[in-house]
């Protein structure tokens, strides 16, 4: 395994870093509530930065997801490029991928997925199947960046990707209230239009046979994309709280110099360093073409239960400032919350794992 970027990956990195380092600032961010960026968004189109994700691949994708969540910019970059450029873009058939491609690269199209957590009633497929078009019934409580979305990747019970069109008839998009401002909403299909990803499924093709495997790949992309997320998060949490333990003064020194600050910050830089190594190493893996599926659940776990342990030492870190709702440590404890939310409990995500090792040979 060798995770050194290349120069194409290590670029794009540095080019998301000097974006998000100017736009996305505390002041800007206080400004916008809970809406989204939507001139961040331009001017990362404008960068061709989501559009670089078809030659960086996921890692590439995740070093920018880094630099995104240390500035908790409010945009749907991760959303996006998952299940949008990355997915349809593995997945889509030709016509697909020359119909959604361009716009999901230049921003005037936005994709997301609505995967709803383990024990959720499916989605259900009414018409046929194995035809062109088919009607989706159901309804996903919380959907990322869905009111900003203007296609959904959609799951059924066998696992098969469906592609609706948020505008589309008989599919609603309410807005919901979640820990961080991702512009999330419920969606609803009540008989809407729905597309294969990938073309019709026949009966004697692989994608027959086994409907799950873009499923399954995709629902891993997002795994390790929201993992980088999570640990840009933790990482400008740690780096807020440091900034502060050696500038505020207890006692005639810096707290900095205190044991229990020390072990605090270092177990919290640890915790960091697991979510960002096990992210790096999923997606190098499906860069590569291995298995994935195994080292995607594992950076989630991590970045779900590790990445809730960082942000509350940030904040704890910070002393009665972090209980303060506008201070910008408390944006990054909102958004590791809600990463541990979207990725699920660690149990959940234990149970997942160990079937998959019981089941699938390691490549």
């Amino acid at each position: 395994m060798d995770f050194t970027p290349t120069e194409e990956q290590r670029a794009a990195g540095d080019l998301a870093a000097e974006i998000f380092g100017d736009l996305s600032t505390p002041e800007r961010l206080a400004a916008l509530g809970a809406a989204t960026d939507a001139d961040l968004w331009k001017a990362l189109c404008a960068a061709g930065l989501p559009g670089a994700v078809a030659e960086t691949g996921l890692l590439g994708l995740v070093l920018m997801l880094e630099e995104q969540g240390r500035t908790t910019a409010q945009v749907p970059f991760a959303a996006s490029c998952a299940y949008g450029l990355l997915g349809v873009g593995a997945h889509g058939s030709d016509a697909q991928r020359a119909r959604l491609l361009p716009g999901l690269r230049d921003g005037t199209e936005v994709a997301t997925g609505a995967f709803a957590r383990s024990g959720a009633r499916p989605v259900t497929v009414e018409g046929a199947a194995d035809s062109g078009r088919a009607q989706l019934v159901g309804t996903v409580p919380v959907v990322p960046w869905l009111c900003e979305a203007t296609v959904v990747l959609v799951p059924d019970a066998r696992r098969r990707l469906w592609l609706v069109r948020t505008d589309g008839p008989g599919v609603g998009v309410a807005p919901v209230a979640t820990t961080a401002p991702w512009s999330a909403g419920r969606l609803t299909l009540e008989g809407a239009a729905a597309e294969p990803l990938g073309g019709p499924y026949a009966p004697g093709d692989a994608r027959g046979r086994h409907p799950h495997r873009a499923h399954d790949d995709v629902l891993a992309v997002a795994r390790t994309a929201f993992a980088g997320l999570q640990a840009g998060v933790c990482a400008g949490a740690l780096a807020r709280a440091v900034a502060h333990t050696t500038t505020r003064e207890q006692f005639g020194r810096p707290l900095a110099t205190h044991q229990a600050v020390q072990l605090r910050a270092a177990e919290a830089y640890m915790d960091t360093e697991a979510i960002r190594v096990t992210a790096y190493e999923a997606a190098w893996r499906r860069d590569a073409g291995l298995e994935n599926a195994t080292h995607a659940l594992t950076a989630a776990w991590w970045a779900s239960e590790a990445g809730k342990r960082v942000v509350h030492s940030g904040q704890h870190l910070h002393g009665g400032i972090g209980a303060d709702l506008d201070h910008p440590v408390h944006r990054h404890f909102l958004w590791g919350r809600q990463l541990d939310a979207y990725l699920g409990a660690g149990a959940e995500l234990l149970e997942e794992l160990g079937a998959l090792l019981t089941k699938e040979p390691q490549a």
